[in-house]
């Protein structure tokens, strides 16, 4: 930050400011007004609004609209399948200034070195990465991670000048039934920032979740659930993500009246969705075209934001404010046209200026070479829980079907679209495999695979084929982690996530031509899901209702246990 007698001249006009922003409007997403006048930014703050500055810089912003940076409430950089770095690259041209992220991705896997990474590259980047610290490695007792975070080992990591508070609190039986561990980390984070993490959660034991003293969540799929949530006092995070798609459900909620206590995230979206549709700007204008007003669609990207998460010197375009703003030709597209991230222009010669933090986590990939017979399923019982995939949905039905055991095996039932799924621990630790079915990807033929699976990102394999899987859950200790697609012994499509099998070290520009070719690939297979790869990873995280897997079993979430075989 400029030193204080240097903010003072600059707004007084007593000497030209470091830089001038002339010829647009700004957007005030307090009164919903056009404010004419110059603003004027002193190193990362402005200084000055309504009024005419000279300035040492100016650009002319002739025709545009200038409207506060927008803010995701909610992410994990991991699942955009790219290095912060290259995150960066892509979202903060979009608009996007501040991302607070939760790390738990690769923190599972690495441990606290995983976060350590992000809060290293986050004192880098352009955009402003703020991270909560991971609250559920694993997520539950049900599956197996490569590591373990207790309250001990986050409490160092408190005051790092990026951290916010404590993330996702995904383990809600954990809360409300008082595990001491999770006891401990609400503990040691009591009086700041909890996120939240509460899919479904109703009355009573929504009410013991809050008391808990969580003050955000973005689990809410439909409108009645957010608005008990809202009535109870949580800020609501308005989710679309790759396969989380709840901004249709809950868009009816959001208004002039409620956006004080509504923002926006997208928690996981991959480069070929932000290159194909965008970023929090797609969310922005498609709430508009929906019939959002724009004060309420702008200030929940921003100001609602920012006061949810304690962070007091952003969200607004006025004096003593962070200088994250963006020109837009037009607030109904969202169509940014610069964008300043703390007066930073976020453009090719800010993001070649950063020093880049050395990646971590390669050769993660300790898996059992697996062969065809790992993948059957033992059993003398034809009644067998399925996994029931909703589309755009992470929740999943708990289907029951009969499927006939064949010389001491189930076998796939294309006809019924009934295929294998199976979970393969990589992390060394115990070999497990865990065999199901999964009803919903209409695969037709061969196996799709990916380490990319949440949160203990062990392997997670669908197919109709054991030859086929077996080649797919092989291939991925040589890739050291990724997507692979499958069919009669022959590999039709890859991408290698080296960064503990999570994250690519190419551009964005090469992980989205790889994802367009993997989608491709996984059609032909008969595959019928928009994002087969990310609906595949949260068939595993048993947080999450319904129906899940992990190394350990088939879940019953609603039970909170393993289903016996």
């Amino acid at each position: 930050m400029a030193p204080l007698t240097d903010r003072i001249t600059q707004g007084r006009g007593d000497a030209p400011a470091d830089i001038v922003l002339r010829g647009g409007r700004v957007f005030d997403v307090i009164t919903g007004a056009m404010l004419d006048g110059d603003v004027a930014i002193c190193g990362d703050t402005i200084v000055g609004t309504c009024d005419t500055y000279e300035g040492n810089e100016v650009i002319d912003v002739s025709g545009l609209t200038l409207v506060p940076g927008f803010i995701d409430t909610h992410l994990h950089i991991e699942s955009s399948l790219v290095t912060p770095f290259e995150f960066d690259r892509l979202v903060t041209p979009l608009g996007v200034t501040t991302a607070i992220c939760d790390p738990h991705e690769i923190a599972n896997v690495l441990g606290v070195p995983g976060i350590q990474y992000f809060l290293d590259a986050a004192l880098e980047t352009v955009l402003d990465i703020r991270v909560n610290l991971s609250s559920c490695v694993p997520s539950t007792t049900m599956e197996t991670a490569g590591a373990r975070i207790e309250a001990a080992d986050l409490i160092p990591l408190r005051d790092h000048p990026q951290v916010i508070g404590l993330a996702e609190v995904m383990n809600y039986p954990g809360v409300i039934h008082r595990d001491p561990g999770l006891m401990a980390k609400l503990e040691a984070f009591e009086g700041g920032h909890i996120d939240g993490h509460a899919p479904m959660l109703s009355g009573k034991d929504l009410n013991a979740y809050i008391a808990a003293g969580i003050r955000t969540e973005h689990e809410a799929t439909s409108a009645d659930e957010a608005r008990e949530k809202l009535q109870k006092g949580l800020r609501v995070l308005i989710r679309e993500g790759s396969v989380s798609k709840d901004l249709q459900a809950l868009l009816p909620l959001l208004n002039e009246r409620t956006a004080s206590y509504m923002c926006f995230c997208t928690d996981d979206r991959n480069p070929l969705d932000i290159g194909e549709h965008g970023h929090l700007d797609y969310l922005i204008r498609t709430a508009i075209a929906q019939g959002v007003s724009p004060l309420a669609a702008y200030r929940a990207a921003s100001l609602s934001a920012a006061e949810a998460f304690g962070l007091k010197d952003r969200g607004l375009i006025a004096p003593g404010q962070r200088a994250d703003i963006v020109a837009l030709k037009s607030l109904e597209d969202c169509d940014a046209q610069m964008t300043l991230c703390g007066g930073i222009h976020a453009a090719k010669a800010a993001f070649e200026a950063r020093k880049i933090t050395t990646t971590i986590g390669r050769n993660s990939i300790k898996a059992p070479n697996v062969t065809p017979s790992d993948f059957r399923t033992s059993s003398n019982r034809a009644q067998t829980d399925v996994i029931g995939v909703i589309p755009g949905k992470i929740i999943t039905d708990h289907l029951h079907e009969v499927i006939e055991p064949t010389n001491g095996d189930k076998t796939p039932d294309i006809a019924r679209d009934l295929v294998k799924i199976a979970v393969i621990e990589r992390h060394g630790i115990n070999g497990n495999i865990a065999t199901g079915f999964v009803k919903g990807f209409g695969l037709t033929s061969g196996a799709i695979a990916s380490t990319v699976c949440h949160d203990h990102h062990n392997i997670a394999c669908v197919g109709a084929d054991y030859d086929d899987m077996a080649i797919a859950t092989n291939r991925m200790t040589d890739l050291e982690g990724g997507f692979v697609v499958v069919q009669n012994g022959k590999i039709l499509a890859e991408l290698a996530l080296p960064v503990a099998g999570l994250m690519s070290l190419e551009p964005f520009e090469h992980v989205r031509e790889k994802l367009e070719t993997l989608r491709d690939a996984a059609k032909s297979l008969g595959v019928t899901l928009e994002e087969p790869f990310l609906q595949l990873a949260f068939l595993a995280l048993p947080v999450i209702p319904m129906l899940k897997i992990t190394d350990r079993g088939m879940v019953d979430v609603a039970k909170f246990e393993i289903i016996s075989s």
